[in-house]
C-alpha cells in the first residue's frame, strides 16, 4: 500500500468510492465476458477475454484497498448502484445477438462511464491520496482499452 495520510482521509468516503469503482470493474468484467461469448470473431473473442481478465485483476486490487480502509468487499458483487456511472448492466443486455460493431459501441459507452467515475475519484486527492497511483494506473488501463476498442469499432 502507498503511504496512508490518515488526517486527510474520510474512511467512509474512501470505502464508498472504492466500492463503486469495484462494482464498475466487476460489471466491466461481466460485460467483456458476455461480449466474448457473443462475438463470432476470434480476435475480438481473445481481446474481450484479455480485458475481462484485466478487470478481474483491477477488482482484486480495489478489494485490497477497501479492506485496508476497514471495508468489506464481496466477490463478484456487481449490480445497480444507480446514477450515470452504472451502464454495464444495460450494455450487457444490449450485447445479446448484436453485431461486432454493436458490441464495440456498447463497450465504448461502458468504458466511458468507468473513466468518468475514476476521474471523479482521482480529482478527490484528499480522500484518495494513499491509492491515487492505483486509481490513475487503472484509469489509464481503461483508457488504453477504450482506445483499442474505438479503433476496432471503426474497423467493424
Amino acid at each position: 500500500m502507498e503511504n496512508l495520510t490518515e488526517s486527510s482521509e474520510n474512511p467512509k468516503v474512501v470505502i464508498r468510492d472504492l466500492t463503486e469503482l469495484l462494482h464498475l470493474v466487476y460489471d466491466g468484467k461481466e460485460g467483456y465476458q458476455h461480449a466474448a461469448e457473443t462475438t463470432k470473431t476470434p480476435a475480438l473473442h481473445m481481446l474481450f477475454l484479455k480485458l475481462a481478465h484485466e478487470r478481474e485483476a483491477y477488482a482484486n486490487e480495489l478489494k485490497e484497498h477497501i479492506a485496508f480502509h476497514g471495508g468489506k468487499a464481496h466477490d463478484q458483487e456487481g449490480g445497480v448502484l444507480g446514477g450515470l456511472h452504472r451502464t454495464w448492466i444495460t450494455i450487457k443486455d444490449a450485447l445479446t445477438g448484436k453485431s461486432d460493431a454493436d458490441l464495440l459501441a456498447a463497450i465504448v459507452t461502458g468504458e466511458q462511464a468507468a473513466i468518468a467515475k475514476f476521474d471523479e475519484c482521482i480529482a478527490d486527492h484528499k480522500d484518495h491520496a494513499d491509492h491515487l497511483k492505483l486509481l490513475v494506473r487503472q484509469r489509464d488501463g481503461i483508457w488504453a482499452a477504450l482506445g483499442e476498442i474505438e479503433v476496432l469499432k471503426d474497423k467493424y
